[in-house]
């Protein structure tokens, strides 16, 4: 790691170079580099990349976790055949353990473990304290830099982020964090370059925050509102709520839920929809009707 940041500060200090004097705060650095993009010495994914390395060491725990309401756990006295639908149905790979509350976290439990289920005889004797890891806790106040170093260090891809009093706020991840420098990282929530709108399942879509309502409107005949002074149904999610949602958030509009599947500090980028009953797919449309 020292081998790639040095390399990197001599790629900084040439681009500096290149410009008048030399930057004397955080925020002229970030000016020389925009400018440097400007110029087309830096291209728009390397300048985000280099943006987020200056400001992760600014970004709390707080503001990245998955809020508590939002966690996906599993019962240390449940049954192999309670948890095993729910690591299906989340599609996560690793798993807070509770015992009686959800403050009482008491291990890790990583989803490819499980494998083993599928061999009838273990399947028997499940005993979750087999699979269990140790869980590792942080405080909300945590700064993203020093917690990718005690990732990358202890080879911990989660940890349980706690408050002040000792109680559980929410979960982070290492991808939670990489995200904050690299920018989104590819999962089962991207959508293919020429679509915006994507059916996963019976009654279950995702979603791309860009998506203009009225093609929102066109696909699952509906009519929500473009009057607001927002074209993208990300626009029309944060006038719902007031605010920019994190992962997890969700509402409900004119029968639709609107779940936020992904999002960083600055914009909703894909959403999980869940159209009402009586929605007809369009495939399934006859000619001249709606939904």
């Amino acid at each position: 790691m020292a081998k790639d940041l040095n390399a990197t500060g001599r790629w900084l200090k040439r681009i500096t170079q290149s410009f008048s004097g030399e930057p004397q705060d955080r925020e002229e650095l970030l000016g020389v580099l925009r400018e440097a993009g400007e110029r087309g010495l830096v291209d728009s994914e390397a300048l985000t990349m280099l943006e987020g390395v200056l400001e992760v060491g600014d970004i709390q725990v707080r503001d990245i976790m998955v809020p508590r309401a939002q966690m996906v756990c599993v019962r240390r006295d449940d049954p192999s055949s309670t948890i095993m639908p729910v690591v299906v149905e989340s599609g996560h790979s690793r798993f807070p353990v509770m015992d009686a509350d959800r403050d009482d976290i008491v291990g890790i439990l990583l989803a490819k473990d499980l494998l083993r289920l599928c061999i009838s005889d273990v399947h028997e004797r499940f005993d979750i304290r087999e699979y269990m890891r140790p869980a590792v806790f942080v405080p909300e106040s945590k700064r993203l830099n020093v917690l990718l170093k005690d990732f990358r260090r202890n080879r911990n891809h989660m940890a349980i982020v706690v408050d002040e009093y000792g109680g559980v706020s929410g979960l982070v991840t290492i991808e939670d964090v990489i995200e904050q420098i690299v920018g989104e990282i590819d999962d089962e929530f991207d959508v293919e370059d020429d679509q915006n709108i994507r059916k996963e399942a019976d009654r279950q879509y995702t979603v791309r925050g860009v998506t203009r309502i009225d093609e929102f409107n066109e696909y699952f005949g509906s009519k929500l509102s473009e009057e607001e002074g927002f074209d993208t149904v990300a626009g029309l999610l944060m006038k719902e709520l007031g605010r920019l949602p994190r992962r997890g958030e969700a509402a409900n509009i004119e029968g639709f839920e609107f779940r936020v599947a992904r999002a960083d500090r600055r914009r909703i980028d894909a959403l999980r929809v869940v159209p009402p009953r009586d929605f007809v797919p369009p495939d399934e449309r006859q000619p001249g009707s709606e939904s």
